[in-house]
């Protein structure tokens, strides 16, 4: 199945871009696992989820790619330095935080983000068309895309629907609703650095809405391909199951919206 993603891709928009790769979470959801282990090295099959994300971005020319590290940092490098010979071709570089600033302060530690970039999480598998995304990006002339997915969410329970006075107006018995969830990958212009205070703790969606209220043009990008947040239990054991137990010829293509 592995195959799948690292197959198949010609040359694009994405191509030549730089990207960062957000490394430093705790990976609280997967403790105790994730407690001595780097959430970016979780195995997918024999391989890092991490590592799976690299040679999926060097298939559409993105080879300068800067790993943002936090904790158990000193892990991450080190299964890097081993993996040189196999990632020929990525330049790969690294910061690390001595106190976490959050998804969005880290990138105020990066040099020369000077023209159009990718910003990913570390922990999703994702068969994403990269060029498309970005094309799109670039379409809408937009400062910040976010990809997104949607995502279906049913609660177990039986829901009512109540008035001013606790009078019953509707019973719902475990109701389904859709939503359009971030999926950790987004373009970004340099101009939002702007935004950024070095040192200064900031996650992403503080700084989206700091665009959004500044009149800035933020566009989402849709997509109904592969995604699962590893960091996710249940996202986790599907993306197990699909590295284990799945051939390529299962996983359906990557639509785009560009």
């Amino acid at each position: 199945m592995i195959q799948s993603f690292y197959s198949r891709v010609r040359k694009g928009h994405a191509t030549g871009m730089r990207a960062v790769i957000l490394a430093g979470g705790r990976g609280v959801r997967l403790q105790p696992f994730t407690a001595t282990f780097p959430k970016p090295l979780v195995p997918l099959g024999d391989t890092p989820v991490v590592e799976i994300l690299i040679r999926r971005l060097q298939l559409f020319g993105v080879t300068d790619i800067t790993l943002a590290l936090g904790h158990l940092a000193e892990l991450t490098r080190a299964y890097f330095y081993h993996r040189r010979p196999v990632l020929k071709g990525i330049h790969l570089r690294y910061v690390e935080e001595q106190k976490p600033t959050g998804t969005a302060g880290s990138l105020a530690l990066i040099k020369d983000l000077n023209r159009t970039f990718l910003v990913l999480n570390g922990d999703l598998l994702t068969d994403l068309d990269f060029h498309a995304l970005v094309s799109f990006h670039h379409k809408r002339k937009s400062l910040l895309t976010i990809a997104t997915h949607r995502r279906h969410v049913k609660l177990d329970l039986g829901v009512l629907e109540l008035d001013s006075k606790k009078r019953v107006r509707a019973y719902r018995e475990k109701p389904e609703k859709f939503y359009d969830v971030s999926m950790g990958i987004y373009v970004y212009e340099p101009s939002i650095l702007s935004f950024i205070k070095p040192g200064k703790h900031l996650d992403f969606p503080e700084l989206a809405s700091k665009l959004i209220n500044a009149g800035e043009r933020v566009y989402a990008y849709p997509t109904e391909c592969l995604w699962l947040d590893v960091g996710r239990p249940d996202d986790y054991a599907r993306a197990q199951k699909l590295f284990t137990n799945t051939s390529s010829d299962e996983i359906s293509p990557c639509l785009n919206f560009a």
